[in-house]
């Protein structure tokens, strides 16, 4: 997603959760090389499900190489024809890509002056895209911070009703490890997010 480069401050905790965002969105748009690989090596998380959930993953990734990861992200995400798992919201919520899922993002994103980078021709429903886009909307990226309200909407309505599956579904899958442990990563964070946004007034 193309962004607006401007510095806002944002509280300790909202950081944290764009970061997360942010992160994920990195594991998941394209296979990790190894610098990433080793950075993820390095990770110590706390004793909380999203803390244990990163120790896995280092613990996963100081064993992944870069062919690995590779191998695993193009058997899941590509394949001869597709992959294993389609990470688009269309395909998840109606069994098709392109479908009214992507329009209505797209509509969303262009009230909200966020818009595809360029080179890029993935749809906009990628999990990876859904993911930079909740992390930049928090602290800023796309012209100002969107308030809890605004980031709720958003992640009621493109992001809730299928990534948990997603995400599960990834944790599960019988072609991966190091992307299996990415998939719990996901879910305990989305979990978490529907169970804080859920807290909100309405």
């Amino acid at each position: 997603m193309s962004a607006v480069s401007m510095e806002y401050v944002i509280d300790p905790e909202d950081r944290a959760r764009a970061d997360l965002y942010d992160f994920l969105g990195l594991l998941l748009v394209k296979p990790a090389d190894a610098e990433l690989l080793r950075k993820l090596a390095g990770l110590q998380g706390d004793d909380t499900p999203i803390g244990n959930a990163l120790n896995v993953l280092a613990k996963i990734a100081s064993v992944t190489s870069p062919e690995t990861a590779e191998r695993e992200f193009n058997a899941l995400f590509i394949g001869l024809g597709r992959g294993e798992l389609l990470p688009y919201a269309s395909h998840y919520l109606t069994g098709f890509l392109n479908e009214k899922p992507l329009a209505n993002l797209r509509e969303d994103m262009a009230k909200r002056g966020i818009s595809r980078a360029e080179g890029k021709h993935e749809p906009e429903d990628n999990i990876a895209s859904l993911m930079e886009m909740m992390g930049g909307m928090i602290v800023g990226r796309f012209g100002s911070v969107t308030s809890v309200g605004e980031q709720r909407a958003f992640f009621k309505a493109h992001v809730e009703p299928w990534a948990i599956h997603f995400f599960t579904d990834l944790e599960a899958t019988k072609s991966s490890v190091f992307y299996g442990a990415i998939g719990s990563l996901g879910r305990h964070f989305m979990e978490i997010e529907t169970e804080a946004f859920g807290m909100l007034p309405n």
